[in-house]
């Protein structure tokens, strides 16, 4: 996973702590609001009384700071959701640009599930078995893969290889020499890819020289800058209808999803 998705644990403690402190200061202007706003501001005793009585209340029901920190946190998950949802949906024809994609199983699928990923995520790796299982077992799923080398220099080399080799390889061809390198243990590079490349047939000068053309960069650079207006922070993140979903959740929970899209057009059916 990206580097600020293993942090977040930490930056949200940072900023909770920062809550709690400025908590009681937001305390005492929401108490005293209503008589400011009547045009009698607080004394400095009264102010003095609200803000005892907010510190003894929030000392003998701590609690209360608990609670207001989860409906807060439910609250922010809420708005990055709908945030998400709006944000996928104007990027409708980025997310399955060719230019910027590789097509897998049914191109013509009524259901399409787009896969952010990086060659040298392991929890990509954990999930290609439920994406080949997807595809495999619904002759009606569209796969797209998005190429997001955010975990460092070999992840940006890899990319630029396997953009570079869908110049020669589509198809089937294409999908098994994706699956090979996935499945590539250890740490991958682009000597890697290409050795992988040759091994499916492809013309490694070729692609040497391919993977240096302004298109393949354009291709990484437009798909990084698609990740972050989508607010991805990780792989692998899957795109199911109007949702993004988050890590390597497993086919039954992809599948529910892509049943859910056939149903009522959405990831998440309500009712």
């Amino acid at each position: 996973m990206a580097l600020f998705t293993l942090l977040r644990p930490a930056f949200a403690g940072i900023r909770r702590a920062g809550l709690v402190l400025g908590g009681l200061g937001l305390a005492v202007t929401l108490a005293a609001a209503p008589v400011q706003a009547q045009g009698q501001p607080l004394s400095p005793e009264q102010r003095k009384a609200v803000t005892d009585l907010i510190r003894e209340t929030l000392l003998k029901n701590p609690e209360l700071i608990q609670e207001a920190l989860v409906e807060l946190e439910r609250r922010n998950q809420v708005a990055q959701a709908e945030a998400q949802r709006s944000a996928v949906a104007s990027e409708k024809a980025n997310l399955v640009d060719p230019a910027t994609s590789i097509i897998a199983a049914n191109p013509q699928g009524d259901v399409t599930l787009i896969e952010f990923m990086d060659y040298n995520c392991g929890f990509c790796k954990r999930a290609l078995d439920d994406v080949r299982t997807l595809a495999k077992d619904d002759p009606k799923l569209r796969v797209v893969i998005k190429d997001f080398p955010i975990l460092g220099p070999d992840s940006v080399e890899a990319s630029r290889v396997a953009i570079a080799v869908k110049n020669q390889l589509q198809g089937q061809k294409y999908w098994d020499f994706h699956n090979k390198l996935m499945a590539t243990k250890g740490r991958i590079n682009g000597a890697k890819a290409l050795e992988i490349a040759k091994d499916a047939g492809a013309d490694v000068e070729r692609a040497r020289k391919d993977m240096d053309a302004p298109a393949t960069r354009a291709a990484i650079e437009s798909t990084v800058a698609l990740g972050d207006r989508l607010g991805l922070t990780g792989t692998p993140a899957f795109i199911i209808g109007d949702e993004v979903v988050f890590g390597a959740v497993g086919a039954a929970a992809l599948k529910e999803k892509i049943e859910a899209v056939r149903k009522c057009g959405k990831a998440t059916c309500s009712g």
